[in-house]
């Protein structure tokens, strides 16, 4: 008989698994004194790792070392107490073991025939998912890789559920607050450009209802047929929730499903304040959770609920012929007709080990402590006059900045504090990353390892008010004591030329022709080279309106970038006029930037001539084109474009 040639005895394997324990345990143990970011470059590593695969076995001992020295310490440890960025990830150590014995044993949980017993499992915990949420009994749910999957997964489900084949006419509806992967599921399900509309967050970055309506409105009478609203409970930047019962309303009266997004915020509900905050989550036809954030458990697991259960089942349900042997009896149930994986480990095993180990109230204290973290936070922004708050504490999360120097425009104070987080992290004792408010540069904390303390996030704060803040080279006199008022530079006043450009405008407002030098007069494009300027004015055409012809429909998919050659053009919220456009300044901006994936705004606003006017169309993509290629046209642009946004 031929020897196993991958067969190990028991003593070994027990003496290897002893080894890998005491190397994770010595780890986690240290943590705290480690840097929480060691990045290596590519030549570094390859110099360390790189050699081809062995032709005989090495020792184990030996190969353990090497992990240790030359792969584990190169990692960002998303668990380590002063990790508050991106959203940070403590797992436990019973969950862990969880993970071990599913990889030990491995599990197939695709089949009912092949995993009864970790499929009844995981059935178990999804009906303590769907208690916390408030779903009914009736209710269906899988777990899968994390909120990426669970939201493709969701989106699926609903097409399947109220469309069928994939159709040109349907239409999906999201927030810009929304997660990429919403964009990217899109994307990859076959849904075109124009086939989602993407709308803007009002001044607490949640979706208005008014806006969803008006945009479903005129979808409808477009001949367009809605079935999707995407909404949020915890978007990534700032924690925000959209309108739950508000949103669920509008969907139920319009036979449109409501998929809520709440990866970040949904085990929230656990607790009275996550409660209170998440009310109308039980409304929704499905919803994203991720027990890896609030749940603390190890990287990987997601979960998508869906309120009528049946149709999870209807949607990914197969069975070829080699399959036959496992079709599910009554009762039964083969999780890999619930989604996308065949073949799938068992995430429930980590989930309930954990949940069993610690029980539910320490799970509860744990989203209380770094919810009430993230709100001393807040205050000691608030009183610390070198901090700027920009967005308040949601659950775990907000937003602040470091406050710029006198006479440092807006511009500047964003570079600054960009360099301020490359500094602080470069130095690896603290990681924070950043985000976008409105069109400002946002540093952006957050608070959700239950193994960061008190101290941990005063430091943080601490680092980002001393840390000397780097000054331009145009300001050498700037003094840093001093503090900024906030004002935009002079002449940059949002969608409005610099005064001391109009004798120039003059100069090419009566033509049809304009030149590099014509361009650097409008104030979003002063930094403009000549061969920049030439390859987007080649993509120009002109286009004429008589005054009280509508140039731009709110709500229409279009993306086409206008210049004001010559007259004037009322730009109207429904019966409201929020801006005049006036020759020399441009519109279609909002909608021209991509939000994701080829994915933008409609037109958030109404254009009508008031007099006969001459424009510049520019496709969508020249201008992205130039942005991409322009650093400070691409910051002008986003701008000038949020405080446009903001007038809504």
């Amino acid at each position: 008989m031929s020897r196993d040639p991958l067969e190990l005895d028991t003593e070994t394997m027990r003496r290897m698994g002893y080894q890998v324990i005491d190397l994770l345990v010595g780890r986690i143990g240290r943590l705290a004194s480690e840097p929480v970011l060691r990045v290596g470059s590519r030549e570094e590593l390859e110099a360390r790792l790189g050699e081809p695969a062995p032709r005989t076995g090495r020792d184990f001992s030996t190969l353990l070392q090497r992990l240790d020295e030359d792969v584990l310490p190169f990692v960002g440890h998303f668990d380590h107490p002063r990790f508050f960025g991106y959203i940070p990830g403590a797992g436990t150590w019973p969950g862990a073991l969880g993970d071990l014995i599913s990889s030990a044993m491995n599990i197939d949980a695709g089949a009912w025939r092949e995993a009864s017993g970790p499929s009844q499992l995981e059935l178990t915990v999804l009906d303590w998912f769907r208690e916390w949420i408030g779903y009914p009994r009736e209710a269906a749910g899988v777990l899968v890789s994390g909120g990426s999957a669970a939201n493709l997964t969701a989106i699926a489900c609903a097409r399947e559920a109220l469309i069928g084949p994939m159709s040109n006419r349907i239409v999906a509806y999201t927030s810009d607050q929304s997660h990429l992967s919403v964009a990217r599921a899109m994307r990859h399900l076959g849904f075109r450009s124009e086939q989602i509309r993407v709308l803007p967050a009002d001044e607490t970055l949640r979706i208005r209802p008014a806006d969803l309506v008006a945009a479903i409105d005129a979808d409808i009478a477009a001949g367009r047929l809605p079935f999707l609203v995407a909404a949020v409970a915890g978007s990534t930047s700032t924690s925000a929730i959209d309108p739950l019962p508000e949103l669920a309303q509008i969907c139920h009266d319009r036979g449109i499903w409501l998929h809520v997004d709440a990866a970040y915020g949904g085990f929230a509900v656990l607790t009275d304040r996550g409660s209170r905050l998440l009310q109308g989550i039980e409304l929704a036809d499905s919803v994203t959770l991720d027990p890896h954030k609030w749940l603390a458990m190890p990287f990987e697991v997601g979960c998508l609920m869906v309120r009528t259960g049946g149709l999870l089942e209807s949607a990914f349900e197969l069975h070829p012929e080699y399959l036959t042997e496992t079709i599910a009896g009554t009762g039964a149930v083969n999780f890999a007709d619930r989604g996308l994986q065949l073949t799938r480990a068992t995430r429930a095993i980590k989930v309930w080990l954990a949940i069993q180990t610690f029980g539910l109230d320490a799970f509860r204290d744990a989203i209380d402590r770094a919810v009430d973290q993230a709100q001393e936070a807040q205050r000691l922004i608030e009183a610390d006059p070198r901090l700027e708050l920009l967005t308040p504490a949601s659950l775990g999360v907000l937003t602040f900045r470091r406050r710029g120097l006198t006479r440092m425009s807006d511009a500047e104070i964003d570079q600054a504090n960009e360099a301020l987080v490359a500094s602080i992290t470069a130095g690896a004792e603290v990681l924070l990353t950043s985000t976008n408010v409105a069109g400002r540069y946002a540093i952006r904390l957050c608070v959700l390892n239950h193994t960061t303390n008190d101290d941990d996030v005063g430091y943080a704060l601490e680092q980002v008010a001393s840390t000397p803040l780097a000054v331009p080279s145009t300001h050498p006199s700037l003094q840093s004591d001093a503090r900024d008022s906030g004002a935009p530079a002079a002449g940059a006043v949002a969608g409005v030329p610099n005064p001391r450009d109009a004798g120039v405008l003059a100069d090419w407002s009566g033509t049809s022709q304009i030149d590099a030098a014509g361009l650097r007069a409008i104030a979003a494009f002063r930094e403009v080279t000549d061969d920049q300027a030439v390859r987007f004015l080649g993509t120009a055409r002109e286009a004429a309106y008589r005054a009280g012809e509508m140039v731009t429909e709110q709500w229409a998919h279009a993306r086409v970038f206008y210049l004001v050659l010559a007259g004037r053009l009322s730009v109207r919220v429904g019966e409201r006029e929020v801006n005049v456009i006036a020759p020399g300044d441009h519109l279609g901006e909002i909608a021209a930037i991509d939000w994701g994936r080829d994915f933008s705004y409609g037109r958030t606003a109404t254009v009508v001539a008031t007099e006969p006017v001459r424009l510049l169309s520019f496709p969508a993509s020249a201008l992205r084109d130039l942005m991409a290629d322009s650093p400070a046209v691409d910051r002008e642009i986003r701008r000038i474009a949020h405080a446009r946004l903001a007038r809504r």
